[in-house]
């Protein structure tokens, strides 16, 4: 990316964090001396306050429900890296590069904010983690979303003491040892930044923006395969009329439909064909869309929100010169966006999967020939062509339906009950994604079908070129690149795996 991100220069959008994550986008702190000293008067305010008080949490206590317990003065030094070591207990499947950068900038951005008392230095040794790209190696589970992420920060600030290991250029390794090949320092941990890097939300956050990111385009591009299967099975597009949308004025979901409807601008229904009234997963396609289409500002703010929020454990309010103790490391706003966001994207891959099911099925098709094979003579009789595809995409949603359940809801009480209400935003976060890549499996399935079925329609005359529009005709070229039309039977594996890679890098210009 030409533009580099600036920490500490203004708010961050999640097109930033995203340009960081997957774009590898140049980053920096921010320099002016506003913000420099914004940074500084809050590590010396803390200072300050341990000199005159010598009792603030997290700093000479224990953590969380050991906040009772005092830490002799000479012990303070080391209860930072006590606190990364002891949280190391992360399991399951790691976090892959790009998800590990997006958590490093929503970490620095939140620290960034001038409340948690980190001296300048952090920042930049975080940001170094990112400009080198050495990038922390973070397992995914072990998080209930308060205090914060604690267990998959602490290989962050693991990571920035020496310790943990971490991808440097393409290859796992020790910190100590890729920051020896990068010739860069370890970070000795000042009074309370170890809590300041763990007591957050910065894995959830990353999450969230990640998967905004791919939700905005499975809906666009969702709109696009409507208008496909529409013409594929001889559609009334007189069901996207804009006096219907104007009676229901949704604006996302006026959006859809205008899409849908531009996109079908050159096809004209034969009116020997026409028919009153479609299916409901044709005819409601942009109330099911456009769900999600109207939800995404709202999102947006919400993620926006959290991501420019201090959110650890105590906060320093420099101006008073007090230490706040509250819960900004709680995540219910990400946990009910996730939450909902993978509602309205699963609604998607059952709106799809339904359409698929339409165009395979001679009841239902309109005349194109048995789960789309193209196949003629004597072979049609052998030849399947998309109906496993079919029974896979019904799976994916399935899959993508029973995930819905919400994570929000399972609070459980935990570290003897200090931690009694939390938001398990994480595993919401993590839920979400998965929903997303289901539901982008199910739309890989049905962007190819529709592309057959239009190809079916274009050979046998049903369907003229003309009507075609130019769009639709050029992601159909694109495609038609690796996907060639079905007439025998091949495994289709890696040509969906293609349009899924595709989909996920965005790589089809879609809606404004």
């Amino acid at each position: 990316m030409d533009t580099p991100v600036v920490f500490g220069q203004s708010k961050l959008t999640i097109e930033d964090v995203i340009s960081i994550s997957l774009y590898d986008a140049k980053t920096s702190v921010s320099n002016q001396a506003d913000f420099v000293k914004l940074i500084n008067t809050g590590a010396e305010c803390l200072d300050t306050m341990l000199a005159d008080d010598g009792y603030i949490y997290g700093v000479t206590t224990g953590y969380g429900e050991s906040v009772s317990v005092h830490v002799p003065e000479h012990l303070v030094p080391e209860l930072p890296i006590h606190l990364t070591r002891f949280h190391g207990c992360g399991l399951g499947d790691n976090f892959t590069i790009e998800e590990g950068r997006a958590i490093l900038a929503c970490r620095l951005i939140s620290l960034c904010q001038g409340y948690s008392g980190v001296s300048y230095s952090l920042l930049h040794a975080l940001n170094e983690l990112l400009t080198k790209n050495i990038i922390p190696i973070i397992p995914q589970e072990g998080s209930v979303g308060a205090s914060g992420d604690l267990t998959p920060l602490s290989y962050v600030a693991g990571t920035l003491i020496g310790e943990r290991n971490v991808y440097y250029n393409g290859r796992e390794m020790s910190a100590k040892e890729a920051f020896k090949l990068a010739n860069i320092d370890h970070v000795v941990l000042r009074p309370k930044e170890g809590l300041a890097l763990m007591n957050g939300t910065a894995v959830m956050t990353a999450l969230a923006c990640i998967a905004f990111h791919r939700a905005e385009y499975l809906a666009k591009l969702a709109t696009r395969i409507t208008a496909m299967v529409c013409m594929a099975l001889k559609g009334n597009s007189y069901h996207f009329d804009e006096m219907l949308f104007i009676a229901k004025p949704h604006l996302g979901q006026q959006r859809v439909a205008a899409g849908i409807r531009d996109d079908l601008s050159q096809y004209h229904q034969d009116e020997h064909e026409f028919r009153l009234q479609d299916r409901y997963s044709l005819r409601c396609a942009p109330h099911v869309i456009g769900v999600l289409s109207d939800s995404l500002d709202f999102y947006r703010t919400q993620i926006e929100n959290e991501l420019n929020s201090a959110n650890d454990n105590p906060l320093i309010d420099i101006e008073s010169k007090r230490v706040l103790h509250g819960g900004n490391f709680y995540g219910g706003h990400i946990a009910m966006v996730m939450d909902n966001m993978k509602t309205a994207v699963a609604n998607i891959a059952d709106l799809l999967d339904r359409q698929l099911a339409m165009m395979v099925d001679t009841k239902f098709n309109n005349g194109l020939p048995a789960n789309l094979s193209s196949s003629k003579g004597e072979y049609k009789h052998i030849n399947h062509g998309f109906k496993a595809v079919q029974i896979g995409a019904s799976s994916f949603t399935a899959e993508a339906l029973k995930l819905t359940m919400p994570a929000s809801v399972f609070s459980r009480s935990t570290e003897c009950h200090n931690q009694d209400k939390v938001s398990m935003g994480t595993i919401a976060a993590r839920d979400a994604l998965r929903v997303i890549q289901l539901t982008e499996q199910v739309i890989a399935c049905t962007l190819l079908a529709s592309i057959q079925a239009i190809n079916i329609r274009l050979k046998s005359d049903d369907l003229q070129a003309q009507q075609v529009g130019k769009v639709i005709q050029e992601l159909m070229t694109e495609v038609g690149h690796y996907f060639a039309e079905l007439d025998e039977d091949r495994p289709l594996e890696h040509e969906l795996r293609t349009t899924i890679n595709n989909i996920q890098s965005q790589a089809w210009a879609l809606y404004e």
